[in-house]
């Protein structure tokens, strides 16, 4: 049996022409934004550390139980690599917070830099509202300055 009018899990599809197959990668939008490239290739690289940090760590457990000649080794390289990976997962806070300093963060509405933005929106709409109703729109201040015909 072929795999025509059959369905990506393998089950035919009813009601659709012979050959056409529904999708296999269907976009969805993003919940949350995409972490910056910094910021991901930094997780990427910490998460991979520490797991190799914890498989080293269950190695030397192991070799410990057994009594091996690499158990000592084992454990001395496990502290060194416990102390790489706290340097890894530290790097991520630092380039996150590097990243907010040089490009900015999205202000929640408790922020103080929105709510001051805002008050300098007021202040500048009310200055240009009053400076609008002074002059008004051209020939209207100015009554008696166009001739009437």
């Amino acid at each position: 049996m072929g795999t025509e009018g059959m369905s990506a899990d393998g089950v035919a599809a009813r009601g659709s022409r012979a050959g056409e197959l529904p999708p296999l990668w269907v976009e969805e939008p993003a919940v949350r934004p995409r972490l910056p490239d910094p910021i991901r290739n930094a997780a990427v690289r910490s998460v991979l550390i520490v797991a190799l940090t914890l498989i080293q760590a269950v190695i030397a457990f192991l070799c410990t139980l057994a009594g091996s000649w690499l158990a000592f080794p084992m454990v001395l390289s496990s502290v060194a690599s416990t102390v790489v990976a706290t340097w890894a997962v530290l790097d991520v806070w630092v380039t996150r917070q590097v990243w907010n300093q040089r490009n900015g963060v999205v202000s929640v509405p408790s922020s103080t830099a929105r709510r001051r933005r805002r008050e300098r929106r007021r202040v500048r709409r009310v200055a240009r509202a009053a400076e609008r109703s002074g002059t008004g729109r051209i020939g209207q201040s100015e009554t008696g300055s166009f001739s009437r015909a």
